[in-house]
């Protein structure tokens, strides 16, 4: 039996007061008011309402110790990506490595492995796998059905994987960036009861009036916490925070408490803030985490105040798993499946012939998972597209890894490398190899380093190569989570010395061969239009 005091904040009823709480074999067993002042705040466990624990690059038990430190009880997790790599067995994989430590992840099937037929992945889910999955215990939801169109346009696949998740009484995700009007209503009414992915106001509001529940995002990359958090007052009964996507050094630094200090800040009334962060997720996923009730198992967190949410004291099923910025959760062994099957490239494999005077060119966005087609006029030498430093618009090229074929080739605006070349194998959503260069040379180098580690990120120039090896399935690393956060910010600093002005320069490229987010993306297949969802030339 333990006992634990301090001022508890009870939520669903808006009220504190100092109290005891008893702990009995992992549950609550009794919460008593007392009369000493108590210095403390007892509160339900932050939930990350949506996340790619791959993104993180680490292991879902990685992930779970740094997690633990800044309050984090568990997720609502896509196994997506590692899904588009190694298919059901990827899935599995999560699942069995986060049952082997205290941290309540819940899995979603994913909805869209492979994402479209417009790129090359390693995997293909489809209804009767969705099926499977969602039969399990261990799967909680259809994850993000990022084929929108396919919703709209009544695609039998998609239809069926929906109708399997009702079927097993289990909610499904949404994602349909910029959606609003008649095709956000026949969305919803499809029975999408999410969505991650606004970033207006009026887009949010809109789907909010629809009946969906929006996740304010704030990630290593999007960034929607600003334009979304004035929405939080009125409506914090119907939404949730997320990070989508964290990658390491992030993580190191903090989590959702982050948001909940920034939501406090701004004005918001803080029962409103942890209704958002701490109820919200569990009661709409029917998740396995405890909200501090009399009976619940044992799930939550000490604060030093409501103002900045410092984390002193975690506990999950009555065990204390982090005190003080240390993690007691050990580290678990694990595998490392894989599934990467090219050769390395020669410098002649990325020439392109110039062919026009104008060109389609994406605009990466700094903080955004969108981008823009620009038409502009490319730099030539020798009959060649080559990439212009002084303008910022570089060579791209997705490699396909899971085969021999040539390289797509396309150019980007808003990476601001001078020098060098930077590369990865985790490329969003089938993660293929994707870099960004200033010569043909520095690609070539960058993508062969990728290929000879069977995945990882990496920064070159002529003199020095940084590399972050990321043998489990390309795309996790088998370091632990502070390890890896150091090497990732050291490549991370390589990447900016080369004169990159993006704020996360890696997870921005993992994005730009996402191409169910519009607009102007690449895949290993060729240059994308999310508008027109479809292929289109290099040539303007």
């Amino acid at each position: 039996m333990q006992i634990v005091t301090g001022n508890y904040v009870d939520i669903l009823n808006k009220t504190i007061y100092p109290a005891q709480i008893t702990i009995s074999q992992g549950k609550i067993e009794r919460i008593q008011k007392i009369n000493t002042p108590q210095q403390h705040f007892l509160l339900p466990g932050f939930i990350d309402a949506h996340i790619h624990i791959e993104s993180s690059m680490l292991v879902p038990s990685e992930f779970a110790r740094l997690a633990v430190l800044h309050g984090t009880v568990g997720t609502i997790s896509d196994p997506h990506e590692i899904a588009n790599v190694l298919g059901i067995d990827g899935v599995h994989f999560m699942i069995n490595n986060g049952k082997k430590v205290p941290f309540k992840f819940h899995f979603g099937a994913p909805s869209c492995v492979p994402a479209t037929k417009f790129e090359t992945a390693g995997a293909k889910i489809d209804s009767e796998g969705i099926k499977e999955l969602l039969a399990s215990p261990d799967i909680y939801y259809l994850a993000e059905m990022m084929n929108y169109p396919g919703v709209l346009f009544d695609d039998e696949e998609v239809l069926k994987k929906i109708a399997w998740a009702k079927h097993f009484q289990k909610p499904v995700d949404g994602h349909a960036p910029g959606l609003m009007g008649d095709d956000a209503k026949k969305y919803a009414s499809a029975g999408i009861t999410t969505d991650h992915e606004c970033f207006t106001q009026k887009e949010a509001q809109g789907k909010l009036d629809l009946g969906m529940k929006i996740l304010v995002r704030e990630g290593s990359a999007a960034k929607n916490f600003n334009a979304l958090i004035p929405l939080l007052d009125e409506n914090y009964n119907e939404m949730m925070f997320c990070s989508d996507d964290k990658h390491p050094d992030d993580l190191v630094l903090g989590h959702i408490n982050q948001l909940c200090a920034r939501a406090v800040a701004y004005g918001i009334d803080v029962f409103k803030v942890l209704r958002s962060a701490c109820i919200n997720p569990v009661k709409h996923y029917n998740m396995k985490v405890g909200l501090v009730q009399e009976g619940d198992a044992a799930d939550f967190i000490v604060v030093e105040d409501l103002k900045d949410f410092k984390v002193l004291q975690t506990y999950i099923n009555g065990a204390l798993v982090a005190e003080n910025g240390k993690s007691l959760i050990e580290a678990v062994p694990f595998e490392t499946p894989n599934n990467f099957h090219t050769e390395t490239k020669s410098v002649n494999d990325f020439q392109i012939k110039a062919t026009s005077e104008k060109i389609r060119v994406i605009e990466a966005l700094d903080g955004e998972l969108i981008t823009n087609e620009i038409h502009l006029q490319p730099k030539i030498a020798d009959g060649y597209y080559i990439s212009d430093t002084e303008n910022d618009i570089l060579k791209m090229t997705v490699v396909n890894r899971y085969g021999n074929t040539p390289p797509a080739i396309a150019f980007i605006k808003n990476f601001g490398l001078k020098a060098g070349a930077i590369a990865g194998s985790v490329g969003h959503d089938s993660h293929n190899i994707i870099a960004v260069g200033v010569t043909d040379e520095a690609i070539a180098k960058a993508v062969n380093t990728i290929i000879t580690n069977k995945g990882g990120i990496c920064a070159v120039d002529h003199e020095k190569t940084s590399v972050l090896p990321l043998p489990v399935a390309g795309i996790i690393s088998d370091k632990d989570g502070w390890e890896t956060g150091k090497l990732y910010e050291q490549i991370d600093a390589h990447a900016k010395a080369l004169g990159s002005s993006l704020k996360a320069p890696f997870m921005t490229l993992s994005f730009m061969a996402l191409l169910v987010i519009p607009d102007l993306k690449l895949s290993d297949l060729g240059l994308f239009s999310g508008n027109q969802f479809d292929f289109v030339s290099l040539e303007a």
